[in-house]
């Protein structure tokens, strides 16, 4: 098997790895600013701060519905390094348009700046769902068989990596210096897509279909009756309803239950991205380059070990003093602190070993001529997931129910997935 880390001496999968990790650091850094700006300098309230949230996350989403059978059509039948170039030279005009909104809303024009913002948000969702299909289905014709799985993990590694600098940058980087940074990362994605090798059609021609509706429907129903495929994408799909539930009450949990400032939510995203990579490496280190849902199962399960574990840690949590959120030193400083901030790990550890295999069945499965529209289906899916996560989230918030009892939802979900992931193995392994 070829060492996973050699493939980034290779031309024909190091400018992929690069231009993909800089889109989601571009992708990660600008949301990071724009929503901790929002909840710590123009909100004050714990509900508007999670209707925020939802609504950035809905907006993100949204695209996915809409263009993702239209991207995989579209990267099956053209040159996938041509559109990544289209997609790349389509951030720069974005993050125009972002920087303008947080500049905006850094000089005072709050309403005008977030507007601004968040149509930049549903256009870096558009962004996405083209780039999506593309950046596993280029890697069957890349990537020799044995090199997928490894391949995947480095691009999953990549991506909760750029997750981890954003983050970082997002917490810590002044409104205007990151207003410079998205423009300046967008660029230098765009240069350094063009070094991608072509990876052209290959079998017959489509006919792309440009209805939205009608396009995904097909595409869906083309995909689902491929038993392995069927089970693979509903269990990413349910994990990823488990990640929009995390994803929408973890900046909230942070500052209204925890009552940390950003700095503190910023360590422990970079800490949960840090431990999503260890996880996509170190699956691929137990499977040695085979793709399999065997330890699938195990994962998930102590995935939501983890997140009761975490519940209960939140529970009781001493607050900070009225008018004031724990700073890094004086939160690590709290006994229960260091063994929270383990447990985080655990989830994010779990959930990587869980998931990437799941992107290998997709990519593995069918030919190398529809591995685009696959990916796709799958985005198109999940997107319905955490459309039903996040809206399941504005539910249960109306019901009464507190951020540390949601983390009990996603804990209950964890068994489903499981379920799932062993029908999985069982049907191909």
């Amino acid at each position: 098997m070829h060492n996973a880390l050699g493939l980034l001496k290779e031309r024909r999968f190091l400018p992929l790895f690069v231009t993909q990790f800089l889109g989601a650091l571009n992708d990660n850094l600008f949301k990071t600013v724009m929503v901790q700006f929002a909840i710590y300098k123009i909100f004050a309230d714990p509900k508007l701060e999670q209707n925020f949230t939802a609504l950035a996350t809905a907006l993100g989403i949204l695209p996915f519905f809409l263009f993702s059978a239209l991207a995989g059509q579209l990267a099956d039948t053209n040159d996938k390094a041509k559109i990544i170039r289209i997609v790349k030279t389509a951030e720069i005009l974005i993050m125009i348009v972002g920087a303008g909104g947080l500049l905006l809303a850094w000089t005072g024009y709050s309403t005008v700046g977030l507007v601004m913002m968040l149509f930049s948000t549903l256009c870096l969702g558009i962004h996405s769902a083209f780039f999506g299909p593309i950046k596993y289905a280029i890697l069957p014709q890349h990537l020799h068989e044995d090199e997928v799985l490894g391949g995947t993990g480095l691009v999953e590694s990549a991506t909760y990596i750029a997750i981890l600098l954003g983050t970082i940058l997002g917490g810590f980087m002044a409104v205007q210096h990151a207003a410079i940074a998205v423009l300046t990362i967008a660029v230098v994605g765009w240069l350094v897509s063009f070094k991608v090798p072509p990876a052209a059609r290959e079998g017959k021609e489509l006919v792309v279909n440009y209805n939205p509706f009608t396009s995904s429907w097909r595409l869906i129903s083309g995909t689902m009756h491929i038993r392995r495929l069927f089970l693979a994408i509903c269990a990413i799909s349910f994990f990823w309803t488990m990640g929009s539930i995390l994803i929408i009450v973890f900046l909230p949990l942070a500052k209204n239950v925890l009552t940390a400032n950003n700095h503190v939510f910023t360590l422990m995203t970079a800490l949960f991205s840090i431990g999503v990579a260890v996880g996509s490496v170190l699956i691929n280190s137990l499977l040695k380059g085979h793709t399999s849902a065997k330890y699938a199962p195990a994962s998930v399960l102590a995935m939501g070990g983890f997140v009761v574990l975490f519940s209960l840690l939140v529970r009781g949590w001493p607050v900070a003093p009225v008018g004031t959120l724990y700073d890094l030193a004086s939160f690590i400083a709290i006994p229960r602190a260091i063994l929270l901030v383990s447990v985080l790990m655990g989830i994010a550890i779990t959930g990587g070993m869980f998931v990437v295999p799941l992107y290998a069945f997709l990519t593995t499965t069918v030919s190398k001529d529809e591995t685009a529209r696959t990916v796709a289906a799958n985005n198109v899916v999940n997107a319905g997931a955490m459309t039903i996560g996040a809206l399941g989230v504005q539910g249960l918030t109306l019901l009464g129910v507190t951020p540390d009892n949601m983390l009990l939802v996603v804990a209950a979900m964890c068994p489903v997935s499981a379920w799932i992931a062993w029908k999985l193995h069982v049907a191909c392994d």
